[in-house]
């Protein structure tokens, strides 16, 4: 089966991503401020979320392939174990830190608007590597979901962006670590089905967590029970339910129009804060939710010589 032959049903896994992810960030940013509504939790450091959610999602993840696989099974040769590491690392961890640490240096807008530029940097990728052609439809729509996203985190008729150097820098950083492994996970999905991706992309990621923010830093920050109930809670929101969902995505999809999808994150975000914490959603917001929207269904229009030129990928079930 051909990239571009059921393009609805990878719209469906990325938007189920997004999803995850959407209700990720609203727990996530209650679980900063300890105020998680019907929950008395301290305030847990973003950092450890952040490592907790990918090292559980691991430790839920192996056991049930190795059952249901074996040990064998899920081996890979070394050209390609290398892939997933940087994957893992460079990719997924790397993302998750620069993001947490751009927010921490500038603000929540700033992040995310310089974060979801990845569609430019994707789609400038497929380019050079004479991969797509750079349409007109295709550059709009890439444009339109990176001004969708501004309106949707309030960029406009708000503070706007927080231009603390280091912020910025981390936040571009983690559009290009974003970028990476729209890239390369379309890569190895060609090869692998999404579990083994996905398992091998974990373990890497949890391993560097480790050198980041070694275990016994965690233990020294005594967590109630409660707290690691949300947190194993949290992996399975955040990590194993959506990449699972956008790795399958990205088997259905080539990563240009993957990446303009994934899109619709803060726009879950801005509707679930809205409706689960009693968020105001502003005038611009709705338009910035429409603009994704619109950028969505362009970049999916077909064109002349796309087949031509687009990636094929064989999806595994």
């Amino acid at each position: 089966m051909k990239v571009g032959a059921h393009p609805l049903r990878g719209y469906v896994y990325i938007a189920s991503a997004a999803l995850f992810w959407g209700v990720a960030a609203t727990l996530g940013r209650a679980a900063f401020t300890g105020r998680l509504p019907g929950l008395r939790l301290g305030a847990i450091d973003p950092l450890i979320l952040s490592q907790s959610r990918t090292t559980l999602s691991l430790l839920v993840l192996l056991p049930i392939l190795l059952i249901r696989r074996g040990a064998p099974a899920l081996g890979v040769p070394g050209p390609d174990l290398v892939r997933f590491l940087l994957i893992g690392v460079l990719g997924v961890a790397a993302s998750n830190y620069l993001y947490y640490l751009a927010i921490q240096r500038t603000n929540v807008a700033t992040a995310i608007i310089l974060q979801y530029t990845a569609p430019v940097w994707v789609l400038l990728y497929a380019v050079l590597r004479g991969g797509q052609r750079p349409s007109l439809r295709r550059s709009a729509a890439v444009a339109l979901a990176v001004a969708g996203c501004a309106l949707a985190v309030g960029f406009v008729g708000s503070g706007g962006l927080s231009l603390d150097p280091v912020g910025v820098i981390a936040a571009l950083l983690a559009a290009f670590s974003f970028a990476f492994y729209n890239v390369g996970g379309h890569s190895v999905l060609a090869r692998y089905d999404r579990w083994k991706v996905l398992l091998w992309v974990l373990a890497s990621a949890a391993t560097f967590w480790i050198f980041v923010n070694p275990p016994w830093k965690i233990l020294a920050a005594h967590y109630s029970p409660g707290q690691w109930g949300f947190m194993l809670a949290f992996s399975l929101v955040s990590v194993l339910g959506p990449f699972s969902c956008y790795f399958a995505g990205l088997q259905y999809l080539e990563p240009t129009r993957a990446v303009v999808a994934s899109c619709l994150e803060p726009v879950f975000s801005i509707v679930i804060a809205a409706i689960a914490l009693g968020e105001l959603l502003r005038p611009f917001q709705t338009l910035g939710i429409v603009v994704v929207l619109v950028a969505i269904v362009l970049i999916q229009l077909p064109e002349r010589a796309a087949q031509a030129g687009e990636p094929i990928v064989e999806p595994i079930e």
